[in-house]
């Protein structure tokens, strides 16, 4: 056993160490985001700084594999072995679901055997020091300070710097200077404060119980929304010299960290989260029912809406409509040839090809989204009408009813999905939430349940008209996928919707009451940057939700 396990004190406290967050109760019309009143709900008034719930958070498989990566340059992915996260509102870090299982602590505990295993054969660029010099103790102390400082985040305390002295101390003994400083990571790599992000903030309140986030933890909020992993040297620095205090300070950061690679990597782990996109490896199809289906199509599906994502995104105009529109994917040879492309690529490299515009809108005709929303052997209006209100509206639906039947209506060569579906609207006990749901889906009817492109279903005509209902400005009879992409592009709720997702993602956490003025301050900068995604992302760094939060409140023994 070792000595992280033999005492557990020197971890500084319990892995599961954590916070309580509340999710928010909706009312008034389906899909208000907050900052949007109704006559039930009088206007918020925005007086003062209000942070909202800031729970403490712990890092998601993603984040662990890129933190160990920048920490120690250890890129073998180790957390993807652990079990998988809870997801909530469609996303697989939100603070309320992050616990600690047994099992996610011993599996910690192995990671961080096996990192430091690893980490300790190449001691030269671990250590910053040479112990035959300097002395072993003064050099463990050296690095203690410079490397847990990077591992929590922050700098030590004095008290933490002395219990991590007391590690070193007994591998030491056991083993001798490579024993000591291996041990001494195992127990950094096991602490709360390197698993979750700790947060307390500044000592002296700016009003009432709010507090400004301290400078180190406003650089942890920033490499963790937009990089996924922890600060760089850049960022460490500007924390230590207190520049992370005002908006400017924090923007020209964040500006300088949208333009690092790493940045595309946070946003594409948003962009298959949002769209469900991580799912793909799960779906069934029906190779009879579709001859062009092999499983090697999975992941280039993937692939290509995240491509054509970052290019929309970091390569194109950026805004949000786009990606409801654009008449071009990234395709390469193979993905071409599944969907038929003519001119297509020559290689497996992802390329940008424009595509028929009466058939192609942005990310709604990708196979991705069409087949993940489609039946083994069938297209699903249900399913694909439920994506757009929940994913693109941010709508809640109702669940269905207990005695509900869930199998889709069987394949028959004389009826059209349309017809087949029918029912839905015919029953008393089913209309009243697929009305929602189906005139949507049949919008989508031209798509087959792997997203190649019909002009006939069973042998019968395709009809692929659509209607939405219960919108805030797109109501109204539709036809095709193509009308569908051009409504949402106008769309005031579904540019809502993408910042409220945005909200709680970059946030770990469901908006609340207390978010309302957070939310129209972003919702009110991507409306004037022209809804440009990057720029979404600048104004999440800019509200009392991102740099400040409630006192933590202790109470006596």
């Amino acid at each position: 056993m070792t000595y992280a396990a033999r005492l557990p004190w020197l971890l500084g406290g319990a892995l599961a160490l954590g916070g309580a967050a509340s999710l928010a109760a909706c009312s008034g019309h389906i899909g208000d985001p907050p900052g949007e009143h109704t006559a039930e709900a009088p206007a918020f008034q925005c007086i003062g700084t209000i942070p909202g719930k800031s729970p403490i958070r712990r890092m998601t498989r993603f984040e662990y594999n890129n933190t160990v990566r920048d920490l120690v340059g250890d890129d073998t992915q180790p957390a993807s072995s652990f079990v998988p996260e809870e997801e909530a509102m469609g996303f697989d870090n939100q603070a309320t679901a992050l616990g600690v299982t047994q099992i996610l602590a011993e599996q910690y505990m192995v990671a961080a055997e096996q990192i430091a295993a690893r980490a300790v054969q190449d001691l030269g660029a671990l250590v910053p020091c040479d112990p035959g010099t300097m002395g072993d103790q003064a050099c463990a102390t050296t690095f203690i300070q410079t490397f847990g400082r990077r591992a929590y985040r922050r700098p030590l305390t004095d008290d933490e710097v002395t219990r991590l002295q007391g590690v070193f101390s007994w591998g030491l003994g056991e083993g001798g200077f490579v024993k000591g400083i291996e041990l001494v990571l195992q127990v950094l790599l096991q602490s709360p404060h390197f698993l979750y992000r700790v947060e307390f903030g500044m000592p002296d309140p700016v009003e009432a119980d709010v507090v400004p986030l301290t400078h180190h933890e406003v650089a942890s909020r920033l490499s963790y929304m937009l990089w996924g992993t922890m600060p760089d040297e850049a960022l460490f620095a500007a924390a230590d010299e207190g520049r992370l205090g005002t908006k400017e300070e924090v923007e020209a950061e964040a500006r300088r960290m949208l333009d690092d690679p790493r940045a595309r990597e946070a946003v594409a782990n948003f962009n298959a989260q949002w769209l469900g996109l991580n799912h793909i490896d799960n779906i069934k199809k029906d190779a009879s029912a579709y001859p062009k289906y092999y499983e090697g199509l999975r992941p280039l599906w993937r692939a290509e809406t995240l491509a054509f994502l970052e290019d929309v995104i970091f390569e194109g105009e950026g805004d949000i409509g786009s990606v409801f529109t654009a008449s071009y994917s990234m395709l390469n040879a193979e993905l071409a040839s599944f969907y038929g492309v003519e001119d297509a690529p020559a290689t497996q490299s992802f390329e940008r090809v424009e595509l028929d515009p009466t058939r192609a809108s942005g990310i709604l005709t990708h196979a991705s989204v069409l087949a993940a929303t489609g039946k083994p052997n069938q297209t699903s209006p249900v399913h694909r009408g439920k994506f757009v209100r929940e994913r693109l509206l941010c709508q809640i639906l109702p669940p269905p009813p207990n005695n509900a039947a869930f199998n889709a209506p069987e394949v028959r060569p004389d009826a059209t999905t349309r017809e087949r579906f029918a029912e839905h609207s015919e029953n008393d006990a089913c209309a009243g939430c697929h009305v929602k749901m189906d005139p949507v889906g049949f919008g989508f009817e031209h798509y087959d349940g792997i997203g190649l492109y019909r002009d006939t279903d069973q042998g019968l005509p395709v009809d692929d008209s659509g209607e939405l209902v219960d919108t805030r400005n797109i109501d109204g009879p539709f036809h095709g996928v193509v009308e569908l992409g051009q409504r949402l592009a106008q769309s005031e709720e579904a540019r809502q919707c993408v910042a409220t997702q945005w909200f709680r993602f970059a946030y770990g956490r469901v908006e609340g009451e207390d978010d309302r003025c957070s939310m129209n301050e972003l919702q009110k900068a991507f409306e004037a940057s022209g809804f440009n995604v990057k720029e979404l992302l600048v104004a999440l760094t800019q509200t009392d939700a991102f740099r400040y939060r409630r006192a933590v409140v202790t109470q006596a023994p």
